[in-house]
């Protein structure tokens, strides 16, 4: 064009920023600039966006600074513009300071402010905005209440969410916006209303494959695995829809939860033909699918193939190079990040601490500690001081675990004190143990896998007094002990087993029985001896040597002995830590049926080979 003047520099933004080609964008509103081109509002709302794809702070300062010299600063379009990119790029103080100067405010104006601060974490005062958008007479639509329903879930506000679903009920946006429908089933399950969550998805009059993601993740996060898995089943059987990169991010940690590899090899499949695999939200829930399922290798090679620029992948490989045992490879390779420009999160070091505790790295462990306050600047949360508490409760430093909890700047939490817990368990500390099971029964009464450890402390030092002492305020308070159970795939069909009698008889019963009873004697040839301090009921060695034969680690080894071929690696998962005496007995296992048993309990995994476990009985009970 010989002339080209500011609709026709606008049509050619609006294009570039249309199809998210960002950096040509901001190069093009940079030759306008050097043209002597004055951009107007459409100029503006145009490359304003694009600063959120880029994620650069700096470049939205400088289209503000550029909208108060062109005297656009006043303008309702540009005001709205600024607080969304201020809000995405989370900077709240310049969002509320563009909110604050405005003389004229419309729907637009408080969606923005109120998303800005939900999505920024602030749900309170997302919350209160709310409150002043219908004092100043401006009534909410359905975008309003998406926000509003996230915040009120981030707030644990049941009587807010109930309020929030009737509003919605009220103007008919239940039945007729699908949008405000999958906001309200995503709410009650951020609630852990899981069941209200169902029955709003059940009575949705449409549904798209966002519903579905919707119910999907809440019953992941409600540590629903098998319930994630039938609900996608049933949209796969029912509705014919097809998965978009949310249904990938849903599912495949349920996948990893149940330790369903071939399952979670199908959705992979599935990701290269939707041609989603090298989206890195996928790609690192496939890392993580991998290293949970055991196959380490397979997580390496797809981290060393997939896009790297952001932290998910990382975060995803160090973690599981962690919870394998491999903490010295797991430092090498946040090496490597910090040579690669990747600056860590406060996930990465959550991993990096993790990693150090699973492999006994005390002293790397506290350098990481520091590090991650003097040169990143990132503050701990409660998840840093937990692993920190884990780390050296682990080694067997349970006095400067305690008194690193005394000099926390923040009030310890439950998974501080459950780390100390765990630790005094191991190492057989009832004092101080004692002392941290109080705390957890006043910050976490209803969870019972702290009155069980306490329980377990006391019977295995023969204080039955203490043992029903614990035992009544489980009963006083209507909880219910979590059954021990360990899964195994085989063919693509996950088999469960429970420790002790069970309720519904496997189909292979007597032959696992039969299995069991060869195992037990071919081990106590090779020098196996059972350790009934792992048995925490007052009964007869006999009844303590069928228990412990009868663990849900040991049922599902002997089911995958007779279903596979010899030699066959097996891989088990366990919802509990692997008690010291099976620990023990796999170990004989392995040897005996020259075959590598991979088990995953709680806290991480074990390789069993020839005798020999990859955790090097650092993670066994001691006492």
């Amino acid at each position: 064009m010989p002339e080209r003047d500011v609709p026709a520099w606008n049509a050619m933004l609006s294009g570039l920023c249309r199809n998210a080609r960002a950096v040509d964008a901001v190069a093009l509103f940079g030759r306008m600039v050097g043209e002597g081109v004055a951009g107007d509002a459409v100029t503006l709302s145009s490359v304003l966006p694009m600063c959120v794809l880029l994620g650069d702070r700096a470049l939205a300062l400088v289209m503000h600074v550029y909208a108060v010299k062109r005297g656009l600063s006043g303008e309702l379009f540009v005001c709205n513009a600024l607080i969304d990119v201020y809000g995405k790029l989370g900077m709240l103080v310049e969002a509320r300071w563009v909110f604050g100067g405005m003389a004229l405010r419309d729907l637009v104006t408080w969606n923005s402010i109120i998303s800005a601060y939900e999505q920024g974490g602030k749900v309170a005062a997302a919350v209160e905005l709310f409150h002043g958008m219908m004092k100043s007479g401006v009534s909410p639509d359905v975008l309003t209440l998406v926000s509003l329903a996230s915040a009120v879930a981030q707030c644990g506000d049941e009587r807010g969410a109930k309020s929030v679903h009737c509003y919605v009920r009220r103007r008919g946006w239940d039945v007729g916006d699908i949008i405000a429908g999958n906001a309200v089933v995503d709410m009650y399950a951020k609630l852990s209303k899981i069941d209200a969550a169902q029955m709003v998805f059940d009575n949705l009059p449409d549904r798209d494959v966002v519903s579905w993601n919707t119910l999907i993740t809440g019953y992941m996060q409600n540590g629903l695995s098998n319930e994630a898995v039938r609900i996608y089943n049933d949209m796969q059987n029912h509705e014919g829809l097809k998965p978009i990169q949310g249904t990938f991010v849903s599912i495949l940690p349920a996948y990893s939860n149940l330790g369903a590899l071939q399952q979670g090899m199908r959705m992979h499949a599935l990701s290269i033909k939707t041609g989603l695999n090298l989206d890195v939200y996928v790609s690192t829930c496939l890392i993580d699918l991998y290293a949970k399922c055991g196959k380490l290798v397979e997580a390496m090679l797809l981290f060393e193939h997939m896009p790297r620029r952001s932290t998910g992948p990382w975060n995803a490989i160090i973690a599981g190079l962690g919870v394998h045992g491999h903490g010295a490879k797991a430092l090498n390779l946040f090496s490597q990040m910090q040579q690669e420009g990747i600056k860590p999160d406060n996930v990465t070091f959550v991993s990096l601490l993790a990693a150090c505790s699973h492999a006994g790295l005390v002293d790397q462990g506290r350098s990481f500690f520091d590090l991650m306050q003097t040169v990143y600047g990132i503050v701990p949360i409660a998840k840093h001081y937990a692993c920190m508490v884990d780390m050296l409760g682990r080694a067997g430093q349970l006095d400067e675990a305690f008194e690193f909890i005394q000099g926390m700047p923040i009030k310890p939490d439950s998974a501080v004190w459950g780390a100390l817990l765990g630790a005094c368990r191991i190492h057989g500390n009832v004092e101080l143990g004692k002392l941290a099971s109080q705390n957890l029964f006043e910050l976490d009464p209803k969870n019972v896998g702290y009155y069980v450890l306490m329980s377990n402390m006391y019977a295995k030092i023969g204080k039955w007094d203490g043992v029903d002492a614990v035992r009544s305020l489980v009963r006083r308070q209507n909880l219910q002990k979590t059954p021990g159970w360990s899964s195994m795939e085989v063919k693509g069909s996950v088999s469960v087993f429970y420790s002790g009698t069970q309720t519904e008889p496997h189909p292979q019963h007597e032959e696992i029985q039969r299995e069991l009873q060869d195992l037990l004697a071919k081990m106590k040839s090779a020098g196996y001896v059972p350790d009934y301090s792992f048995v925490l009921q007052d009964v007869e060695e006999d009844e303590k040597e069928q228990i412990l034969n009868n663990h849900s680690e040991r049922l599902a080894i002997a089911f995958g002995i007779i279903n596979t071929p010899p030699r066959t690696p097996l891989h088990i998962y366990k919802n509990l830590r692997v008690c010291g005496d099976c620990h023990n007995a796999t170990k004989y296992i392995s040897k005996i049926t020259e075959r590598d048993i991979i088990v995953r309990d709680a806290n991480r995994f074990h390789h069993f080979k020839d005798g020999h476990c990859s955790c090097g009985d650092f993670w066994t009970s001691k006492w």
